[in-house]
């Protein structure tokens, strides 16, 4: 008895070593812990940083414009064709500068004030319109109410973006009388205390010597821009609107911290834009042309559909020839192939391009498929062969990994009722292991799916207007185009791309998704 206790107790040593070892185990499960929250912290903030840009671009503001469809400018003599009319960008885009000119008299004064009127809509903005009116040409001669998408620049503003600025309330305005030739005395007493206190604020905050910042007050549809401001008076000069408006009234005050010379966007602009708000004429809609327009020069009217076909077209073609190949030749190798040395040599080098950078791959593709086969350029064809020689090494390995998984005794059994090698094969162990076949393959087209440098080397990065319709047109793909879109200068262009961003990641979780759907439904655990 005594023999047996000493022998089932543990020494001191031994204690201590197993404390250690628990300990041990403990901290690794906390590192686990605490790599699995860092990493989905991280994915967090990529998910917000993308996610709130992207949030911005799913909707963007549009102007009504109530015109008239002269037929003189609509569809004049010789040019009253469907065809003629859908082409007449010039005629539709006078007819909403006209509109505008209207709305707001006093930007006839000068050449610049139409010009910064007129950039408040794209010409290319009246093109659905016009094309809209070809096909109904009855509707000529008659008034319409057509909506086009609002500059980009002042889109941004709307949203509280590209402009740093600050609003105060106002305090009561008393009277209003005439100060010189073009401008206006504002008095109230007390009504501008605030507004000095945030203009005190707002030059703290301004670098030394930088200019003195624009500040504007809004009355309903007018607009002034305030200089030489007192606790109870300021001049006021007009930019829209009427000055009577601001009598007897608690207007709005911005103070615009960047200066007007700094700003894509002037202060009358802002003005004319904030007036067609008031008349309800703006509205915010959510941006549907995201996904049925082509790329544009224009942030407001640019769209990634194109890119989304060339995608399709792009991963089709690379479907069609890596899938098949990559499966059969896994197949061989793991089935049919003799050990030798031949088949080692294969094996070693398919491992090893599974590991090449993706830019040499799109250097084959530009010197084999252009140089050599003279092929197109920025075709989906040249696109999808080019990412199915860097697919065939995943496709391949995955395929092999998964008929391994098959048990031999299924091979076994086949071959003892008389199966052939090849019935074995393709009536067993390839339906056995397509489950992870698949899983395999369309990982790797999900790889090939986001690759950018490959497509960079064949030209796939030129601009395409025009959706493709065949694996032979110029395209782009949804990588490329973000690419592209992101070393665009105008700030519009940073929420397009998260948007475009968000689409990708869409299809690729899409393609993920279905992994796991197939594994889960047609996995056999053995």
């Amino acid at each position: 008895m005594t023999d047996t206790a000493r022998t089932s107790t543990p020494s001191a040593a031994a204690a201590k070593h197993l404390k250690r070892r628990r300990a041990a185990d403990g901290r690794f499960r906390y590192y686990g812990l605490i790599a699995i929250l860092a990493a989905l912290g991280a994915l967090a903030v990529l998910v917000l940083t993308i996610g709130s840009q992207a949030l911005s671009a799913a909707t963007y503001h549009v102007v009504r414009y109530d015109v008239t469809l002269d037929p003189a400018v609509i569809a004049p003599e010789g040019a009253n064709r469907p065809a003629d009319i859908a082409r007449n960008v010039d005629g539709f885009y006078g007819l909403v500068r006209d509109n505008l000119l209207e709305t707001f008299p006093e930007a006839e004064s000068d050449r610049v004030s139409r010009r910064e009127l007129s950039d408040f809509v794209t010409r290319l903005a009246v093109l659905p319109t016009a094309k809209m009116i070809a096909n109904s040409p009855e509707l000529v001669g008659g008034d319409i109410a057509m909506t086009a998408p609002l500059n980009d620049d002042l889109d941004l503003y709307l949203k509280g973006q590209g402009v740093r600025e600050r609003k105060i309330k106002a305090g009561q305005i008393t009277a209003v009388a005439a100060d010189g030739q073009a401008g206006y005395r504002v008095t109230g007493a007390g009504a501008f205390d605030a507004l000095m206190a945030g203009l005190a604020v707002a030059n703290v905050g301004r670098a030394k010597g930088a200019a003195q910042v624009d500040v504007l007050l809004t009355a309903g549809v007018s607009t002034g821009r305030l200089t030489d401001i007192t606790s109870g008076s300021a001049r006021l000069e007009l930019l829209t609107g009427k000055a009577a408006d601001f009598s007897n009234s608690r207007p709005a005050a911005r103070i615009i911290v960047s200066p007007e010379a700094e700003r894509t966007i002037s202060d009358r602009q802002i003005a004319w834009v904030l007036a067609l708000k008031e008349m309800g004429r703006v509205e915010r809609v959510p941006r549907w042309t995201l996904l049925t327009n082509s790329d544009s020069t224009y942030p407001e009217l640019a769209g990634g559909l194109a890119a989304i076909v060339g995608s399709l077209l792009t991963m089709l073609v690379t479907a069609m020839v890596a899938m098949p190949i990559g499966i059969l030749a896994a197949v061989y190798l793991e089935e049919f192939a003799p050990r030798n040395r031949v088949t080692e040599f294969f094996e070693v080098n398919i491992n090893n391009l599974a590991a090449v950078p993706s830019i040499v791959f799109g250097l084959l593709g530009a010197a084999l498929y252009i140089n050599f086969l003279g092929m197109p350029r920025s075709a989906p064809l040249v696109g999808g062969l080019v990412l199915a020689l860097m697919t065939f090494p995943v496709v391949i390995i995955a395929s092999r990994a998964a008929l391994k998984a098959v048990p031999p005794s299924v091979r076994s059994g086949a071959l003892a009722v008389g199966a052939s090698q090849m019935q074995t094969v393709f009536h067993h162990v390839v339906p056995l292991a397509a489950p992870g076949i698949l899983t395999g393959a369309i990982l790797g087209m999900a790889r090939a799916l986001g690759e950018t440098a490959p497509l960079l080397l064949i030209g796939m990065v030129a601009f395409v207007g025009d959706v493709p319709s065949g694996p032979t047109d110029e395209s782009t793909v949804m990588p490329v185009l973000i690419f592209s879109w992101s070393n665009n200068a105008e700030r519009a262009w940073e929420p397009l791309t998260s948007a475009m961003i968000v689409i990708l990641l869409a299809f690729l979780l899409l393609m993920n998704g279905l992994v796991v759907f197939l594994r889960r439904k047609y996995e056999r655990r053995w």
